[in-house]
């Protein structure tokens, strides 16, 4: 990493930002958990009195905290932070960095069906894409998801509904500040040492030259071993609709090795990804390096 990009990431007031916000991030997290209860998305009421996910024993608080590392749409608290470093970006070819900070936090509706609201925060860090451009970093748009999902399920697990892009990026560098949104689902399999699907979703935002119209999807399979170890392959493939035909689709290719682990009676899930961007788009990535750090909050039977 150049110097001028390392002195733009460390910036004090741009640090002090973040931490506060995943101060905020966590804190929400937990006292959710400690309480018991999650409030509500805006216009969703509740059955019950409290939201609460159903505790879980000691002998299953292993098998649920696999779950919620690997299920997105698991019936559990948890706050991933997953940075993903992106190699050859821009006619310069430099590397381009983007934090998603993603909460998930599942609502109990009634005694079969639950909502999953996953928010996925970006922070991202830009690199000079001409001569007199600088280094530009902040926040970009935000993007709540809601998925509804049944809370009994076998070996297919499914959920669905919207995603919602709101106008919060701080430079136009950084997004599309116009309101949006569009459909989002999730489905996975499981079966033995394997875990597998895939999040689509496909969303819209503005009108006219200054638009947003991008399709999102993230396949995902898991393969577990003993002891919390994992290998794990996570591509995020993107096809921007408003691009040229050749230059629409970003593909990349590869994977990693994660685990699950505890400091104290907190616990912790970590991985490791490499990827290769077989296509492309102009001025498009070579290679991507993605790690993430998840906060798993996994509720006990007393």
């Amino acid at each position: 990493m150049n110097s001028t990009l390392r002195q733009e990431l460390f910036r004090p007031t741009f640090t002090s930002r973040l931490a506060l916000l995943l101060i905020c991030c966590l804190a929400t997290a937990t006292n959710a958990q400690q309480n018991g209860s999650q409030t509500p998305a805006s216009g969703v009421q509740s059955l019950h009195s409290s939201a609460e996910v159903e505790p879980a024993t000691e002998k299953g608080s292993d098998a649920a905290a696999k779950d919620a590392a690997e299920n997105p749409v698991a019936a559990a608290i948890s706050l991933p932070m997953q940075n993903n470093t992106y190699y050859g970006v821009g006619p310069f070819r430099r590397p381009e960095n983007a934090l998603l900070i993603e909460p998930v936090v599942p609502i109990r509706l009634s005694e079969n069906w639950m909502v999953i609201s996953r928010t996925i925060v970006p922070v991202v860090v830009v690199p000079r894409l001409s001569s007199r451009a600088g280094v530009d970093y902040g926040l970009s748009n935000i993007q709540p998801q809601f998925y509804l999902s049944p809370v009994h399920t076998g070996k297919f697990v499914w959920g669905v509904g919207p995603q919602l892009w709101l106008p919060t990026a701080t430079d136009h560098k950084l997004g599309i500040n116009k309101w949006g949104g569009g459909p989002t689902t999730v489905g996975l399999y499981r079966s033995g040492h394997l875990l597998a699907g895939a999040l689509v979703n496909n969303e819209f935002a503005g009108i006219n030259h200054v638009h947003e119209n991008q399709m999102t999807i993230n396949w995902f399979a898991f393969y577990n071993f003993k002891h919390g170890w994992y290998l794990v392959s996570t591509p995020i493939v993107t096809s921007d609709w408003t691009a040229e035909r050749s230059k629409r689709w970003t593909v990349p290719v590869g994977g990693g090795a994660g685990k699950l682990f505890k400091i104290g009676p907190q616990i912790l899930n970590a991985r490791a990804e490499y990827f290769n961007d077989v296509r492309t788009t102009t001025g498009g990535t070579d290679w991507q390096l993605q790690t993430q750090l998840q906060f798993l909050f996994i509720r006990h039977k007393k």
